[in-house]
């Protein structure tokens, strides 16, 4: 997308949501939870934790390729950890009350985390649940392949290039980068927000979605 394109005031048929970053804050709880990993496997902390933000667990660690490590026993174990351990997480501010405002019918969650624990996380942060739920186990390939969203769009009934993205990390703007769709950047939730040539936001106080008369929907800033 180039850089002048503006997301505000351009029709779209759906909105796809990244969850951890962009419509709730667990930095702080993962963060915690992947330190103690990388410690007990000689992983260093402040090199690793950049990492983690936007991808399954499975992934990172693969990434990681340490010997006579069982990625899958591995992510399962953060999973567990990460469900409980909800402390500290919250939404990013007035996304709930964005996220209600929008048709049920026209937006969705595409992230990383697993079911159970995306499920618990926006509980505990007070995010609706959509209709149209991604997670880590419905596709082979995490982001940054964009097979996430196409999945969404899918179960909206939508055209991929027809809706808006919002994310955070570095994987998810190459997941939207690849999708070929609109894209905004969320840039409230992580200490050195990412440079980014795409629109940002800094929460959702200050937008509003209108819908047209043909059903679309379109984002204004306020």
């Amino acid at each position: 997308m180039p850089a002048h394109h503006s997301v505000f005031n351009t029709s779209y048929r759906a909105f796809l949501f990244d969850m951890d970053g962009t419509v709730l804050n667990s930095i702080a709880a993962a963060e915690r939870i992947w330190t103690a990993w990388a410690l007990r496997h000689g992983v260093d902390v402040e090199s690793f934790l950049p990492t983690i933000h936007g991808a399954r667990a499975i992934d990172t660690i693969n990434r990681l390729a340490l010997p006579g490590v069982d990625a899958r026993a591995e992510a399962a174990f953060i999973t567990e950890a990460e469900i409980e351990d909800v402390e500290g997480i919250v939404e990013v501010a007035n996304a709930a009350r964005f996220l209600e405002s929008l048709p049920a019918n026209q937006w969705a969650i595409v992230t990383s985390a697993p079911k159970a624990l995306a499920r618990r996380r926006m509980a505990a942060a007070g995010i609706p649940e959509p209709e149209v739920m991604v997670t880590a186990e419905d596709v082979s390939a995490g982001k940054p392949d964009p097979a996430g969203y196409r999945l969404a769009a899918s179960r909206l009934g939508v055209e991929l290039t027809e809706c808006l993205i919002f994310e955070d990390a570095a994987v998810g703007i190459l997941a939207a980068e690849a999708a070929g769709a609109d894209l905004v950047v969320m840039t409230s939730t992580h200490v050195h927000p990412i440079e980014t040539v795409h629109p940002t936001l800094v929460s959702y106080d200050r937008v509003t979605t209108a819908v047209d008369p043909d059903g679309n929907l379109r984002l204004h800033a306020i």
